[in-house]
């Protein structure tokens, strides 16, 4: 098959038109008439995640952060993104991004993270006001309530968290959950307007704290580790779609905030 069938699937699914203004999803380079050799899924493009690629044969990768966010005015090498563009470009690897999109759709990266936590009626936390059939963030429910302490044991623990940070407990029962992954303390307001228990997301700014802690229990456990089973989402869809199609997720870790 070709890749731009595998480009056609993806936007299938995450609609290039649902990604935010600021974004730069889709096609980041490669030619989409080639055909596949396999897919190797990741959520940042890094050389390391380049040469994997090389090693496993595979002409296609697919990211969920764009590798080209913003302009890229020369290619000398001299940052790692122009040496990841060389690279891709030498060893003949299409990069693609599904990125905001996949965030925003159903079934995408925050409904993903809800099926890990184990929240069942999941729907937007503030659905799109063309088609209700996307949107910002998810809420759901647990099944039986946990302890604040639990509760945010358990989501240190299943997203192998290195530093939770946390407002201060009250004492709160946790049963009403909304969710952004990535970047998402702008919906702190509409998270505690759909009277949720707790917000969980991957970076909160220090003053976003305040005042809060008798509205709702903040959770910050890291960009990449609330993202981080977006590979798996990937994964999963592709090969429902391709079932012949070789896909692997990536090994590497591209975090690149570290923890002592």
């Amino acid at each position: 098959m070709k890749i731009k069938e595998l480009v056609c699937a993806l936007e299938s699914f995450a609609p290039l038109p649902l990604q935010e203004s600021y974004d730069n999803a889709g096609l980041q380079l490669g030619l989409t008439e080639s055909e596949t050799t396999g897919a190797l899924l990741c959520l940042d493009v890094t050389e390391p995640v380049i040469d994997e690629a090389i090693a496993l044969g595979f002409n296609l990768i697919v990211s969920h952060h764009p590798l080209l966010f913003k302009g890229v005015k020369s290619i000398s090498g001299s940052t790692y993104v122009e040496r990841c563009i060389l690279k891709a470009i030498k060893n003949d690897i299409a990069i693609y991004s599904a990125h905001t999109n996949l965030d925003n759709t159903v079934g995408g990266v925050n409904f993903k993270i809800a099926e890990k936590i184990g929240l069942r009626d999941v729907t937007f936390l503030t659905p799109s006001q063309n088609d209700g059939m996307s949107g910002s963030g998810i809420i759901g429910t647990l099944s039986e309530p946990e302890t604040e302490t639990d509760f945010l044991r358990r989501i240190k623990k299943l997203f192998e968290v290195g530093c939770l940070r946390h407002n201060k407990m009250t004492g709160r029962q946790i049963q009403r959950v909304a969710i952004c992954g990535g970047a998402g303390a702008f919906l702190i307001p509409d998270a505690i307007a759909a009277a949720a228990d707790v917000f969980i997301t991957g970076e909160i700014r220090y003053h976003e704290y305040f005042g809060h802690e008798r509205e709702i229990l903040l959770a910050e456990i890291g960009h990449y580790e609330s993202e981080q089973y977006t590979k798996e989402l990937l994964a999963e869809y592709l090969q429902r779609q391709f079932p012949g199609l070789k896909v692997e997720q990536t090994k590497i870790n591209t975090n690149p905030i570290k923890y002592l």
